[in-house]
């Protein structure tokens, strides 16, 4: 077989199918590269601080390239809208987020955003939300799911849906929310008695996995193999014809020498 494949139609037929197969190494390669995606936004650029009215605007959908990134900006908060998060954690203790509404400066349409301003352990009635005009960077996060049987027994709301907050406190809403990392009064520190501050750190940073193109890579590889397989096949198929005409010429040789007169 050996000495078929070196025919020179074959070994043409071998270049040709390595030609191919490199193409799909090839093909391969780029859908294994195009795979993994970056997150939508590095980390580097959500810790830098940006003003919240140029980074993003109420009643918009809250995309990834706008959540997750520290922000800044001044206002007041409204009276009369403190409302308690449970089930939160700090420092390892489980307690409640302090949510208050904020009216944020120069928002579109007089705006307000929900802010997570502190932590408290009890489900008691927080400290007064600081007046007069407060500076606030925090991370813009995107809203949780609106709570379903809400109990109004209870104290405190399981989840921080900016849309529920909207109902409750009948005030146009930012869509998401922020934590309050830092709130200063003429570039002073403000104290919030009884309130702990929060950080929310980053959201995880990894590569997203898009697995449909590994499968057409995985797909690339295997047509890749094909091709050979086939070259194969195809010199294989020629060595057993050229056998069967050897087989053929033989049996009538030997045919024909049994049909020859005696001497």
């Amino acid at each position: 077989m050996l000495k078929t494949a070196f025919k020179p139609k074959w070994i043409a037929a071998l270049l040709g199918a390595l030609l191919f197969a490199t193409g799909f190494v090839a093909l391969s390669g780029w859908q294994f590269g195009s795979s993994t995606t970056e997150p939508v936004v590095k980390i580097d650029e959500t810790e830098v601080p940006v003003p919240l009215t140029e980074h993003y605007a109420p009643g918009v959908e809250m995309l990834g390239s706008k959540a997750d990134q520290i922000v800044e900006f001044s206002g007041h908060f409204i009276p009369g809208t403190d409302v308690l998060i449970k089930d939160r954690v700090d420092d390892d203790n489980l307690g409640n987020w302090v949510v208050s509404a904020f009216a944020v400066d120069g928002a579109k349409d007089d705006a307000a955003m929900a802010v997570v301003r502190g932590w408290q352990p009890e489900t008691t009635t927080p400290s007064s939300a600081p007046k007069g005009t407060i500076e606030i960077t925090g991370r813009l996060l995107p809203p949780e799911g609106p709570e379903l049987n809400y109990d109004l027994r209870n104290p405190a709301l399981a989840t921080l849906s900016s849309a529920q907050l909207s109902n409750n406190w009948d005030l146009k809403l930012y869509t998401g929310f922020v934590t309050a990392h830092e709130l200063t009064a003429n570039g002073q520190p403000v104290t919030q008695p009884g309130l702990e501050s929060i950080y929310v750190g980053p959201q995880p940073q990894e590569a997203q996995i898009n697995w449909l193109n590994v499968f057409y890579g995985i797909e690339w590889v295997v047509f890749a193999g094909f091709a050979f397989f086939l070259w194969y096949r195809m010199v294989r198929d020629d060595y057993q014809r050229g056998m069967d005409d050897i087989a053929e010429d033989a049996a009538a040789q030997a045919a024909a020498r049994e049909q020859l007169p005696e001497n």
